[in-house]
């Protein structure tokens, strides 16, 4: 056990009381033996905290309760207090499958340039029920920051990132001003020269619920932008924001359509796509 590294797993929980206690569960039966665990209730107004406890005495792990902090703020003062030379920050509504850790731990070896490890997800519902229709298989790939940067293929799953710590050390850690902290910080990453390499197998559960933050189009697209922003230098970032702006525009013609017509209204001729057609026909029928 001495030669295998500490893995800490950092879970703030925000509000997530129905989901919290599987989320840890998932962590404590891992089936790699050298992790500790770290929980921060990060100012939940539901009874997250005394679920959270019960646990805790039963299994003795680390867990404080904070006034709200934001997530990037909790991350980064758990990383400050963790031992672990390798930090797997989870959510508090996900599941870890058993042999999660144990594999990513494997996989890493002998590849410093890999800065995050990542694998492919099973998408469920509130009840844990496998949402069938939104699952699909996905190959390995190894992700610099052009492709992270440019799309080119799909992102790592938030639920199965395990971070080397030297890799976050060097780009100073999660940033506080920006809210989505996830791309961020793959991005910052993978441009300090580190890959991002996504594993073929699932190694996570995440759960599809009203609260979840990709549902709120209008802070996804305030801070993707913003995220972009950091990196206007780079030659694509005019057709970097472009496509994700036509892309969300698309989603909103359905969905939200004040939105959508503020969204198109900023985009210039310029940078009008196929998206930017049938997003446009969607907000004329819906006339």
């Amino acid at each position: 056990m001495s030669e295998q590294p500490l893995v800490s797993v950092i879970i703030a929980s925000y509000n997530h009381g129905p989901y919290i206690e599987a989320s840890i569960l998932s962590v404590l039966e891992q089936s790699y033996p050298h992790i500790e665990l770290l929980v921060v209730d990060d100012g939940s107004k539901d009874d997250s905290v005394e679920r959270i406890r019960q646990l805790q005495e039963r299994y003795d792990f680390d867990f404080r309760v904070q006034a709200n902090q934001g997530l990037a703020t909790t991350l980064n003062d758990c990383i400050a207090r963790a031992k672990g030379s390798l930090i797997a920050p989870f959510g508090s509504d996900d599941i870890m499958l058993p042999g999660r850790i144990a594999m990513q731990v494997a996989y890493l070896q002998d590849k410093p340039e890999v800065g995050i490890c990542a694998g492919n997800i099973e998408q469920i519902d509130g009840s844990g029920n496998p949402l069938v229709k939104r699952n699909r298989e996905r190959p390995f790939r190894r992700l610099d920051f052009d492709a992270m940067f440019n799309s080119d293929q799909a992102g790592p799953p938030a639920p199965t990132l395990l971070f080397r710590r030297e890799a976050l050390e060097k780009v100073g850690g999660f940033d506080p001003e920006i809210k989505l902290e996830d791309l961020l910080i793959e991005l910052k990453i993978a441009r300090a020269g580190y890959f991002i390499d996504v594993l073929g197998e699932v190694l996570a559960k995440y759960r599809v619920h009203d609260s979840n933050t990709y549902k709120n189009r209008r802070f996804m697209i305030d801070n993707v932008l913003k995220t972009y922003a950091q990196f206007s230098d780079h030659p694509a970032y005019p057709q970097v924001c472009a496509r994700f702006v036509n892309s969300m525009l698309l989603k909103c013609a359905s969905h939200d359509k004040p939105l959508a017509r503020e969204l198109l209204g900023q985009l210039p001729l310029r940078q009008w796509n196929g998206k930017t057609l049938r997003a446009l026909g969607r907000l004329l029928l819906a006339r």
